[in-house]
């Protein structure tokens, strides 16, 4: 029995994350996320799936605190991180729910052992493939060299009242935190093979004070000897780059692999330990756009190469097949986000799953299936399988413990439409109808523009921005792909690198005048709705035309002049935009703001209190213009949320306040103030 999809339908759906296969590959482990029992935040519990379907999916942890970042060691005993309680602990925690941990999991089953409780918390762990080698990030006081130190500090600032931080380099802040006043350093050690023996202290291989690792990648070598990290260059403000560096795990020694002012990140050591994949970034400048592509090191010598040179792809979740001969990876391509394998030997590469969106891609031990998690504009994320090395598959799923599409009464109908640019270029969209659209009866239509820039609608599944429930009150939906979006080739990118304004504008537009063409579209009743990059794009078409009866602008530029200076790394957009000290032309030509006086569009503002990519400060003054020049307004303030609206209270509150906002505008209703606002 299905029910119809609706917004609470919608939240208590099953959300899927972090597969990984055990060592002989007779099960998988996956986390599996829900509404916590409160209310007001998701938490996540892991799960073991049979890879062959037999057996049903059984839940293998339960703390109210939920456990995630599952990593399998050699004897198939299961890492993972909990902000659970120590069971052996003398005394209570001191604050509601401490940081997260690392859990040891016996591969025999049994209780959950604490392995490290950093008082900083644990956000990333990695395993070696054949030793007990394990390692993971966790932060650090400065100054404190042991986590015993970092404990003592943290109580004497909590005791004296101190939250201040001081800081003496940039940046200082990363999406929705500040880099202080703990560093993030890299431990390494040994996992315990009896539950009797004392866990060895884990090494700190990066001692110095350093906020490099922030959201970098790591990998360990199967032997467990050396780990490859991603580290940043801080001191590189008006170009940034890091460097791939392999650390001795034995000695702490360093040793810088790369040696350019590229961006280097994910590393994935090979199952012989002799090469390192990673994604390397050329990130370009005002004249040239950025472009990613596969890199491959020896990890003795640190010789590189691009083992794709004639190939246009964007790659990313890197996996090794178990032999080392083949390395898999997903890329955007014509709106999805494609699997792919590439024979390293002979740089010959096959697309795997031509469709749907893909990621977390798991090799079998034995090398003849690849599995993965996999959604569509239709199906949340599920487990799939498919054949390591046949062409263009359509995946076989996993029973697991999401919900398949037969369990799911999802109304939107999926279509690909393109619409044609000026100069003739195709520009493609996904078009999302609702049951009821047809030329008798033709749907309003709202139009999404994607964040990014540097990003694309994928024929995939959006736990933030889901066509499918709007699609369930009637509106369509389009998702289009203008200048910028990833997927269609390095030209596409550079159409719309550093000129906002122009292509991504008149592509967008162009996809909107080939949906508004057909008949199951009512071209009177449009409205346009953007977030971050997508968000900009709202305020510029605010300024450029009245065609759309009212515009939703969340985490949005406003002046990008002011926002280079406020957001959380200024220095990335230096190389799009240029050297605003110098020559501020760019910024000031694709501002929004410069358009104020054209704007006549009812628009709501939506903006968190912490978001650090795009700071409250654009908001603040694009609500005040908006409100001094007479525009009809609303301003949807969260003052717990970043970037992104994360908690299930108020992604309710999201959901209700912008349908009331087009229903009001495009529907003609009127207006109905949201519950508890």
């Amino acid at each position: 029995m299905t029910t119809p999809l609706d917004f609470e339908r919608y939240l208590g759906l099953p959300r899927l994350s972090g597969l990984r296969p055990s060592p002989d590959g007779r099960r998988l482990v996956v986390a599996c996320g829900g509404v916590h029992v409160s209310g007001t935040r998701m938490a996540t519990a892991l799960w073991q799936v049979d890879p062959e379907g037999v057996d049903p999916p059984r839940r293998l942890t339960r703390a109210a605190a939920g456990e995630s970042g599952a990593a399998f060691l050699p004897d198939g005993s299961l890492l993972f991180t909990s902000a659970r309680p120590d069971p052996d602990a003398k005394e209570p925690p001191a604050e509601p729910e401490p940081p997260a941990a690392l859990w040891l999991l016996p591969a025999g089953g049994g209780e959950a052992r604490l392995l490290a409780a950093p008082h900083g918390g644990v956000d990333s762990v990695v395993t070696a493939r054949g030793a007990r080698s394990v390692a993971f990030t966790a932060a650090l006081y400065p100054g404190a060299a042991t986590l015993e130190a970092d404990a003592e500090r943290e109580k004497a600032r909590k005791d004296a009242g101190v939250e201040a931080m001081l800081f003496d380099r940039y940046p200082i802040r990363h999406w929705d935190h500040y880099l202080g006043p703990r560093e993030r350093h890299l431990f390494a050690g040994q996992a315990p093979e009896r539950e009797d023996q004392a866990v060895p202290t884990p090494r700190d291989l990066l001692p110095e004070p350093f906020d490099g690792l922030e959201e970098m990648g790591f990998d360990v070598t199967p032997d467990g000897g050396q780990v490859v990290v991603a580290v940043r260059d801080l001191h590189a403000l008006r170009r940034p780059h890091s460097e791939l560096v392999a650390l001795d795990v034995a000695s702490g020694a360093r040793r810088t692999l790369t040696h350019d002012d590229a961006w280097y990140d994910a590393p994935a050591c090979s199952p012989d330990g002799r090469l390192v994949a990673c994604v390397r970034e050329d990130l370009g400048d005002p004249q040239r756009a950025e472009r990613a592509m596969l890199w491959l090191l020896d990890l003795a010598t640190g010789e590189g190469r691009d083992p794709l040179p004639d190939e246009d792809l964007w790659p990313h979740a890197l996996a090794w097949a178990p032999d080392g001969t083949a390395l898999h990876f997903v890329a955007d391509r014509d709106g999805h986000a494609a699997a792919f394998r590439l024979e390293v030997a002979s740089g010959a590469l096959t697309c795997l799953v031509p469709e749907g969106t893909l990621s977390d891609l798991c090799p079998s031990p034995d090398g003849q299936w690849v599995y993965a998690l996999r959604s569509t504009l239709r199906v949340p994320p599920e487990i799939v399988r498919f054949d390591a090395r046949a062409a263009d598959q359509q995946p076989q799923v996993v029973p697991s413990p999401a919900l398949t599409e037969a369990a799911l009464d999802v109304p939107g109908r999926v279509t690909r439409i393109e619409g044609r640019a000026a100069d003739g270029l195709a520009i493609g969209a996904w078009l999302v109808l609702p049951p009821e659209a047809e030329a008798a009866h033709p749907a309003p239509l709202v139009v999404f523009v994607h964040g990014g820039p540097l990003g694309s609608w994928t024929d995939g599944w959006h736990w933030r921005w889901n066509p499918q429930l709007l699609a369930a009150r009637g509106y369509a939906v389009l998702l289009p792909d203008p200048a910028i979006s990833t997927g269609y080739g390095q030209a596409f990118i550079e159409r719309g690198w550093g000129r906002w304004g122009e292509a991504p504008y008149t592509d967008m537009i162009a996809t909107v005048d080939a949906a508004v063409a057909r008949p199951e579209i009512d071209a009177s009743r449009t409205a346009l709705m953007g977030g971050s990059f997508g968000g900009y794009m709202a305020n510029w078409v605010a300024g450029q035309t009245d065609r759309f009866r009212c515009i939703v602008t969340h985490a949005s530029l406003w002046e990008l002049r002011g926002f280079h200076g406020t957001t959380d790394t200024g220095a990335w957009w230096e190389l799009e935009m240029g050297d605003p000290y110098r020559d501020p032309s760019r910024y000031v030509e694709h501002s929004p703001s410069q358009h104020l006086d054209a704007i006549r569009t009812p628009m709501l503002v939506v903006h968190g209190e912490h978001d650090a990519r795009v700071p409250i400060s654009e908001a603040w003054r694009l609500w005040t213009d908006l409100q001094r020049h007479g525009v009809p307004s609303r301003f949807l303030y969260f003052p717990d949320e970043n970037h992104w609206v994360l908690k299930p209270q108020n992604a309710r509150i999201w959901y209700a306040t912008v349908l009331a906002f087009l229903d009001e505008h495009v529907l003609g209703t009127p207006w109905q103030r949201p519950d508890l606002l």
